[in-house]
């Protein structure tokens, strides 16, 4: 699953967070400083597994745990339509 932010969304850094804006509804969304990291790995990474490794490396806390995390912020992030998410990562 790759995850990329939505056509309408605009994504800037703000010093330490990430705010996200919707241009179709004009509200904003805000990742705080881990968040943030979530993303910009998420960002990059050719698939969410990908990154929950890359994340695994920098953060002390068990896979299950970050799986969990890093799916439910995806989640959050869709419900609101700021991504979107595909099936499989580019080739």
């Amino acid at each position: 699953m790759k995850v990329r932010p939505a056509t309408e969304v605009l994504v800037s850094r703000l010093g330490e967070e990430i705010v996200m804006l919707d241009l179709a509804s004009e509200r904003y969304f805000g990742l705080d400083a881990v968040g943030t990291a979530f993303w910009e790995v998420l960002a990059t990474a050719p698939s969410a597994a990908a990154a929950v490794d890359t994340l695994s490396e920098r953060y002390d806390v068990d896979r299950e745990t970050l799986t969990r995390d890093v799916a439910n912020m995806i989640a959050q992030l869709k419900e609101k339509g700021l991504v979107v998410v595909s099936d499989a990562a580019p080739a």
